[in-house]
């Protein structure tokens, strides 16, 4: 009799379609398919506000990678997520791996929240984040233009802020800059 082999999860998540993105949280595979445009514009709002200052230190302190969609696997190949940005202090993480797998736990992570994807990053990612010990998490929401701020404190989430529309954010960890949260709708 043969034994069937059955695939990993992992396996399973770099067996997907290139247009779906996969992640293993909690032992479970959840894919996706890629995100909205204005999605993409929060994205890419944020990653030239926090990249400029903090990874290139263009007009801030720099000392930072800001890495959008990166494969963070908190434990190799079986606890494996994909924020919509990450962030690691450089004298944590001083290079950039060489493959697609980010192993060192990031300082900040970022979701960018969409209907089909808010219950999953709230009540199954943010867990898992607090579980490795990412230190900050933002959610962004581009639909009702708000951004919430944790902080990992005692292993639990603690709110810091919710701003909205186009209040400045001045937010840790990137306290050292302020910029419109208008930016990441427009």
């Amino acid at each position: 009799m043969n034994a069937v082999i059955k695939p990993t999860p992992y396996q399973r998540l770099l067996d997907l379609p290139e247009h779906v993105t996969g992640e293993i949280l909690d032992g479970e595979l959840y894919a996706q398919p890629r995100p909205s445009g204005l999605h993409g514009l929060a994205e890419r709002g944020l990653n030239i506000d926090l990249g400029g200052p903090f990874d290139f230190g263009r007009g801030g302190p720099g000392g930072w990678w800001i890495i959008p969609e990166p494969e963070v696997h908190f434990v190799r190949d079986t606890e494996v997520a994909v924020p919509d940005l990450a962030g690691w202090r450089r004298e944590r993480m001083p290079a950039i791996p060489e493959d697609h797998r980010f192993e060192v736990v990031p300082d900040w992570l970022c979701e960018i929240l969409s209907p089909s994807t808010v219950k999953k990053d709230r009540a199954i990612k943010l867990p898992v984040y607090a579980r490795y010990g990412v230190a900050h998490a933002w959610l962004v929401d581009p639909l009702a233009h708000t951004l919430e701020a944790f902080e990992l404190q005692q292993n639990r989430w603690v709110l810091l802020a919710t701003l909205k529309d186009d209040d400045p954010v001045q937010l840790p960890p990137f306290d050292a800059v302020t910029f419109s949260l208008t930016d990441l709708w427009s």
